[in-house]
């Protein structure tokens, strides 16, 4: 008897060790601890070494990332879960990109070593200004002095010059905003607390910062005159990346598919858009002129003053539809906290329709606006475009997102538009599958959004691939997908100089092909219902959407993985 009871004791204590893993790896992985101390360290390292671009900077992160690179291949691979592994790989992938983007630095910092041979003296007193020691003023003003002389004999020279590159001017514009800043923090600390630097540096002060507020701007010169950098009539100035670098940032992002079979997977839905767009034209009773049908839909936008309980309608529509198929849980704070705000004009020049996040930001007309701008804004914000997007931008999009991102997992910084917005689109290509739209009204909506996603990756492709103008991609948005004229303006400007990633607008469509494939592989199979298969993603935080999917599937991914899965078929 005594040898049963002792059996089912130890029985209970390995469910119990075993569910107290369980819920253990619901926020944690033998990676965790690294993670989170890299990001720590990088953090105090950054504030510290603040200096842009700097070699002192440069050669601290560097020191620190290999360190971290040596701790993380010393885990036992072999013996780590599914999410371990993900964990693994990706933090090993993100410390091996920190280490190249440092050997691109320094390697264009030597390259610029001619225009920038005056550094070391400014780099110099920066680094005496942090612990406080008093200067020799009198000295300091000299070295100033001679400083701004030698900045004054390069301005002249760099302006006959006509050989350097993009790449290498974009770094030279880096290299002076940081010593702007390491001039303003000695500045700052010194003047009209120490008497020596109060007494002989205003002046050279002034001067110096002076000539290199005029040296940067002649670098930003250079860049709207290299190749690439020119406006092309739009008033748009960005700079294409090439081919070889898209690839590789598809790689990072483990996507197994060139530029041109993206392209070609975006016409592919753009067909189907465009076949969905006509059987809905023809039920509005315009025949095969789509886009007449289009202009009727533009113009069902409410009054001024409406739009905001336009869009509470339509997301109390959506939250209901939401419950009422149990597609996700939709914990009740999630819906109890998040807020409204009125885009800007200066905002809605580079976003015109409006955003989410736990903030809803709603994009209309305001007093200030053009009377034609007024018309474009509030015909790009009607209620059925908008049926199409208060699901990506509130719930269960972006706000559920950063919601659960704030909950789970939250070591995990991996974030990829793949997933941020590849989850938010998917939500659109779901409630169209499970009859969302009430109306081929409501359906043109949604199809001139579907629409949109594809024309983004052609038309960045195309750029970044240097065989369209930003002007060029402007058109094409009029053209092929109907958008108002100062809209395409905004979506473009938004796209090539709004400080997105080149890859951040072909991201939607395909991380949302991406959600779709991995919902027929284990919704549609039966292996799981929505609910479990929408709160599993959920759980799992932002990252690669191969990566979720190997944690969900529970892969066994080898150390040196790469990208495989051809999710589109």
């Amino acid at each position: 008897m005594r040898k049963n009871y002792t059996l089912i004791i130890g029985c209970m204590l390995i469910a119990l060790s075993s569910m107290a893993q369980s819920v253990l790896y619901l926020q944690t992985s033998e990676v965790n601890n690294l993670m989170v101390q890299y990001e720590a360290d990088r953090g105090s390292l950054s504030r510290f070494y603040f200096v842009e671009n700097s070699p002192e900077r440069r050669d601290r992160l560097a020191t620190l990332t290999n360190d971290y690179l040596k701790q993380v291949q010393q885990l036992n691979y072999e013996s780590l879960p599914a999410g371990s592994r993900v964990d693994y790989i990706l933090f090993k992938r993100n410390l091996d990109e920190q280490l190249r983007a440092l050997e691109v630095e320094k390697k264009e910092y030597a390259q610029l070593n001619t225009w920038f041979a005056f550094t070391a003296g400014i780099y110099e007193m920066e680094k005496f200004r942090r612990r406080g020691s008093q200067p020799d003023a009198q000295q300091w003003a000299a070295t100033m002095k001679t400083i701004t002389t030698s900045i004054s004999k390069l301005t002249k020279a760099l302006e006959k010059d006509t050989t350097i590159t993009i790449n290498l001017i974009r770094r030279a514009q880096g290299i002076v905003k940081g010593l702007q800043a390491a001039l303003k923090s000695v500045h700052e600390f010194y003047s009209g607390y120490d008497p020596g630097f109060t007494w002989w540096l205003p002046d050279t002060f002034k001067n110096i910062d002076s000539i290199l507020a005029a040296y940067g701007q002649l670098w930003q010169q250079k860049a709207k005159a290299a190749p690439g950098g020119k406006d092309d009539g739009s008033g748009i100035v960005g700079y294409p990346i090439g081919k070889e670098e898209i690839i590789r940032q598809l790689q990072q992002e483990f996507i197994p598919y060139t530029p041109e079979e993206l392209v070609e997977i975006a016409n592919k839905e753009f067909a189907w858009c465009d076949a969905e767009m006509l059987k809905a034209s023809q039920e509005m009773g315009f025949g095969k002129d789509w886009k007449k049908a289009l202009e009727k839909v533009k113009n069902t936008y409410v009054p001024p003053g409406k739009q905001p309980e336009a869009i509470m309608k339509l997301y109390n529509e959506s939250v209901a539809f939401l419950k009422k198929n149990n597609l996700l849980t939709i914990p009740p704070m999630a819906e109890e906290t998040w807020r409204m705000i009125m885009m800007t004009p200066e905002r809605q020049l580079v976003n015109p329709f409006f955003t989410g996040g736990e903030v809803l930001s709603i994009s209309y007309p305001t007093n200030t606006m053009e009377e034609d701008d007024k018309l474009m804004s509030m015909r790009g914000n009607n209620p059925h475009f908008s049926r199409a997007t208060v699901h990506h931008e509130l719930i269960a999009g972006h706000h559920l997102q950063g919601f659960m991102n704030n909950r789970y997992k939250v070591y995990r910084n991996f974030d990829t538009p793949f997933w941020i917005e590849g989850w938010a689109l998917y939500w659109e290509m779901l409630l169209w599958d499970l009859k969302f739209p009430q109306s081929p009204e409501d359906r043109v909506g949604m199809l001139f959004w579907r629409m949109h996603r594809c024309a983004r990756i052609i038309f960045s492709l195309n750029y970044h691939l240097g065989k369209w103008t930003p002007q060029q991609c402007i058109d094409f948005l009029v053209d092929r997908v109907g958008h108002e004229r100062a809209n395409a303006e905004g979506e473009v400007r938004r796209s090539f100089v709004g400080g997105y990633s080149p890859l951040y607008q072909l991201a939607y469509m395909i991380g949302g092909l991406q959600f779709y494939a991995m919902k027929k592989e284990l919704v549609d199979s039966g292996k799981m219902t929505y609910a479990q298969y929408h709160d599993a993603v959920l759980h799992e935080n932002s990252m690669p959407v191969s990566m979720v999917r190997a944690i969900i599937t529970n892969q066994v991914l080898p150390k040196e993985y790469k990208a495989e899965w051809k999710f589109y078929k």
